[in-house]
């Protein structure tokens, strides 16, 4: 009798091995789906965004629903972005046992979690603050999946265009406490639109070969000396000083604000100046680090001159 060989799920194609392991996915999975750690800063930026914009006694329930709101939307596009990407997400270290590459969930299941989320959120931003705010996320939505997504497979300039919905959050929340898109909006975009870029260069060169394994070609792919990559992140970094400045000349904050604003800008110029110079993975780690911490401090800055000016 001739034996049958064993067989794995890593062996069989795609839909049979998720026939075989995924059954649903549990509460954890469905979370991962959603991306928390990433969100939680997509979140505190709306939450700024609406504090800077609201006025004094502005009602609780508004920044209930814009906090929400934003985060389902948020984690909807999470979900429905590594639906899109699971199978070169397949191909990444760091990325290969999410709950979709690892065949805990379902595609369909995924792509229903993540509508959705994404539904409920734009109801609860439309119907809890105002629709120009549910339309500030519709279009961040959008841009994150239909556009940024796909083409991080074409181009490097896929950072570019994905650091507009990652910029959008700070808007949203001005618009859902003010009900306009005004200059204080596109300045609140502006300061998070910069910094993305030396945050992501970082990113990219730290796990620029997961990224070569996948297919994905950013600019410390195509560009492996990292030369190009250095400058940028110097270039987008110096360009951050003075965008952060703005909010002294839009009415939102004082002209100390500034100083603390200069203070913590030249620190990340000089971890991109660092990195730049030896474009090593200590330094690369040294300024993610530094634009993780850079973000929530100069928030922190803003609304405290904010506030007690």
């Amino acid at each position: 009798m001739k034996s049958t060989p064993a067989t794995s799920p890593d062996t069989l194609p795609i839909g049979t091995a998720a026939a075989t392991r995924a059954d649903g996915g549990s509460v954890a999975d469905f979370v991962t789906l959603t991306k928390p750690r990433l969100n939680f800063l997509v979140v505190a930026t709306a939450l700024a965004g609406y504090a800077l914009g609201a006025e004094r006694g502005a009602p609780l329930a508004t920044l209930l629903h814009t906090v929400i709101g934003t985060a389902l939307v948020a984690g909807g596009a999470s979900a429905l972005n590594q639906l899109w990407e699971k199978d070169t997400d397949r191909l990444m270290r760091r990325t290969r046992l999410r709950p979709l590459p690892d065949l805990r969930v379902p595609p369909v299941v995924a792509l229903w979690f993540g509508l959705i989320l994404s539904a409920a959120g734009l109801l609860q931003l439309w119907l809890g603050a105002n629709l120009l705010a549910a339309f500030v996320a519709f279009v961040t939505l959008v841009s994150y999946v239909l556009c940024y997504t796909p083409l991080k497979l074409r181009t490097s300039l896929s950072t570019i265009i994905g650091a507009v919905p990652g910029a959008l959050p700070a808007a949203i929340g001005w618009v859902a406490a003010t009900n306009r898109f005004s200059i204080e909006a596109w300045v609140l975009f502006a300061i998070v639109f910069m910094w993305q870029m030396p945050h992501f260069l970082a990113i990219g060169w730290m796990y620029r070969d997961d990224y070569a394994q996948a297919g994905i070609p950013l600019l410390p792919v195509i560009q492996p000396d990292g030369r190009s990559t250095g400058r940028q992140a110097v270039l987008y970094a110096g360009a951050m000083i003075p965008v952060t400045m703005l909010p002294s000349f839009v009415g939102l904050a004082s002209p100390y604000y500034m100083v603390g604003a200069l203070v913590l800008g030249l620190v990340v110029l000089v971890l991109s100046v660092e990195f730049a110079a030896t474009r090593t993975m200590a330094t690369a780690r040294r300024l993610f680090l530094g634009t993780i911490l850079y973000l929530p401090l100069l928030w922190g800055l803003l609304l405290a001159d904010h506030f007690l000016r």
